[in-house]
């Protein structure tokens, strides 16, 4: 049996243009396999799809889906708090709205979060205790 794995994840948002340059601003790379509904953003051993929301419902077949719930939150991990606080910075001045400002946290990390364009959470944070790879990659045991 295969191991689980995530490769890619894929968010509804409502101009995939205007997504688009958020994530660039972010780091992410835009794949030249995108199409003009959906882009396919090239981050470090993982693909974020960005695809038009409506577009996404309709393919899913449950019909209407609330945005940005809360329900989920995607995370990047950093090897130090002045990264974590660089990155949230960074992605408010790019558009992000501000939820939770980076700061010590009760377990013993730096984190703060943030909802892009479309309402979907982020964490971005600094987990001592967590050993990230040379590629930056977490490395859990």
């Amino acid at each position: 049996m295969n191991p689980a794995r995530i490769t890619l994840v894929t968010l509804g948002v409502a101009d995939v243009a205007r997504a688009v340059a958020f994530y660039e601003a972010l780091g992410w790379k835009k794949s030249a396999d995108s199409v003009e509904s959906t882009a396919f953003m090239i981050g470090v051993g993982i693909v974020l799809a960005l695809w038009n929301r409506d577009d996404m419902i309709a393919d899913g077949g449950e019909g209407y889906l609330p945005r940005g719930s809360g329900s989920m939150a995607l995370a990047v991990n950093f090897d130090s708090p002045e990264a974590v606080d660089a990155f949230y910075a960074d992605a408010v001045a790019a558009g992000a709205r501000p939820v939770k400002p980076p700061s010590k946290v009760f377990w013993g990390g730096h984190s703060g979060n943030f909802r892009d364009l479309d309402g979907h959470l982020w964490e971005v944070a600094h987990n001592p205790f967590w050993r990230l790879d040379e590629d930056g990659q977490l490395s859990l045991n």
